[in-house]
């Protein structure tokens, strides 16, 4: 498969450094994907197939056409972040804003557990650690996650990753996911990176609040 992606990169007429921004990932990163060093995530075929119309059965096994379809580049064009020298990220707990709704809603009234100082980002509105093994190994529990809130379900860019809290039984639920369309009309996808945890189709009125992942700190690489 990453003989197909650097042919799908080709293909485009792109340079490392922009598929790379595509993905999300540094262009070392790609390289390593390209040359075989490293495999394609779940969200990176997600955004291939999804948003580029990319033959899943090609990428699979190289065997029919490249492309369903012609790639769709304006959600790429529209995608141009742009990045800060430095910014003073506000790191909050989320045990001391009672979740993500009064934090999004009121994040001023909330005092910050730290400042993440990150140079060459694109702006981000705050950042939290993360709980459960959902995203492992991408994430795993104690690393932090720096997003930008999102208002409406309609900014999504389907295959991404989101920083979310659902409505569950009257309690609130906030998890690190991937969303992807869903073939049932007011349903949303929930893919995790760990495949011992099987996605899920929830209503889009259950979502309380949203935000893009815009980067991750891993803190327990050590572990």
């Amino acid at each position: 498969m990453n003989e197909r992606v650097k042919l799908i990169r080709k293909q485009l007429g792109w340079t490392q450094e922009q598929l790379a921004q595509r993905f999300g990932i540094g262009k070392a990163a790609l390289s390593m994907i390209e040359t075989g060093k490293a495999g394609l995530t779940n969200r990176n075929r997600n955004i291939l197939v999804q948003e580029l119309n990319v033959n899943p059965d090609w990428l699979e096994t190289g065997e029919g056409q490249m492309f369903n379809a012609e790639p769709d580049l304006q959600a790429f064009m529209l995608r141009t972040d742009s990045s800060l020298p430095m910014q003073s990220v506000p790191l909050y707990s989320i045990e001391g804003t009672a979740g993500l709704v009064p934090l999004f809603n009121n994040q001023q009234e909330y005092k910050p557990v730290d400042f993440i100082n990150i140079p060459n980002l694109p702006k981000c509105d705050g950042a939290i650690y993360i709980v459960g093994d959902s995203m492992y190994p991408l994430l795993k529990s104690g690393d932090i996650v720096l997003y930008k809130q999102l208002q409406h379900i309609e900014d999504i860019f389907w295959g991404d990753m989101y920083l979310l809290s659902i409505e569950i039984d009257g309690e609130e639920y906030i998890m690190v996911k991937y969303i992807q369309k869903s073939d049932r009309e007011g349903y949303v996808k929930l893919v995790s990176e760990n495949r011992h945890h099987a996605e899920k189709e929830i209503a889009v009125s259950r979502i309380r609040a949203l935000a893009l992942v815009k980067a991750s700190i891993r803190m327990n690489s050590l572990r």
